[in-house]
């Protein structure tokens, strides 16, 4: 586990082949305790919001048994990582360029092979990644949960942002992520964030993250950052069924200004609303009329 990890942190951080390229590829991991609490809608999001600050992104489908990215974006990818796997295609073959600004990588049924794969194989595979190198920001959506993958590529991460819900299913699974990162993963050193998804109120959201935060201090001796919360929104529930991003479909609703905020204080800036992303998404209207 550590060697994987140590092995796909040194490639992600190699600086992409264009010589015009001066930043190295920023990594955030998205992980979530359990399914259900909106985890690949925000990794989507986040994605499509860091775009609009003209950043290149690549957002990878590492769920790979239930691999729904393309499902969110209403996108049928023709290759996905499983192809990579069997060697068929290169990772740069499979990247999928959207409508909205920003390319994929699908994921696909049988991911969790990789684990069982043979050294030769293992290195193969991750040497691949660096295909996405050359991008700006590369979102790393997991699956639900904590498998040898997940570990992997949260070890790997510069942000790992941890998403949970107000329900107390929810914020007992994220607490019990956070604890098997912090025990499972040696000279653990990156910045674990914490979301709360679906909240009715900001005192409801700070509510959740105060009660994560502080048991993760007394019991596990770690600090937890809050990064934001998203309100419960309607709009959210109608993209889905729509199969556009939320951010597209209403970049003014109250979801979409929380997902720029958060985005805004993983760089470290200050969000102030209509600074851009008005032109950007009519831009990515005009292409899809």
């Amino acid at each position: 586990m550590t060697d994987q990890a140590e092995t796909l942190r040194e490639i992600m951080r190699q600086r992409g082949s264009d010589a015009k390229q001066n930043t190295q590829t920023r990594i955030i991991t998205v992980a979530s305790g359990k399914g259900g609490v909106g985890k690949t809608n925000l990794s989507t999001n986040i994605a499509l919001s860091y775009a609009a600050m003209g950043k290149k992104v690549v957002l990878m489908d590492a769920d790979l048994g239930l691999a729904n990215v393309n499902v969110v974006m209403g996108v049928i990818p023709k290759y996905n990582l499983y192809h990579v796997i069997r060697r068929q295609k290169t990772m740069r073959e499979i990247i999928m360029d959207t409508d909205y600004g920003i390319q994929i990588v699908a994921g696909a049924s049988g991911f969790a092979k990789i684990a069982n794969l043979g050294e030769a194989e293992r290195r193969s595979f991750i040497e691949e990644l660096q295909g996405l190198s050359a991008a700006d920001v590369v979102i790393i959506d997991t699956s639900a949960g904590v498998s040898n993958n997940v570990l992997a590529f949260v070890a790997a991460a510069d942000d790992v942002l941890i998403v949970t819900t107000p329900e107390p299913t929810a914020i007992t699974d994220a607490y019990g992520i956070i604890k098997i990162i912090a025990t499972e993963i040696d000279n653990l050193n990156l910045g674990l964030k914490l979301v709360v998804n679906r909240v009715k109120s900001v005192t409801e959201g700070k509510r959740v993250s105060d009660r994560v935060i502080s048991i993760a201090g007394q019991f596990l001796n770690l600090k937890i950052d809050y990064l934001g919360y998203v309100y419960e929104d309607p709009g959210v529930q109608q993209a889905i069924i729509k199969q556009k991003p939320f951010l597209v479909m209403d970049s003014k609703s109250k979801a979409s200004i929380c997902v720029h905020q958060i985005t805004s204080r993983l760089e470290k800036i200050e969000y102030r609303e209509g600074s851009g992303i008005g032109q950007f998404v009519k831009r990515l209207f005009g292409k899809m009329n």
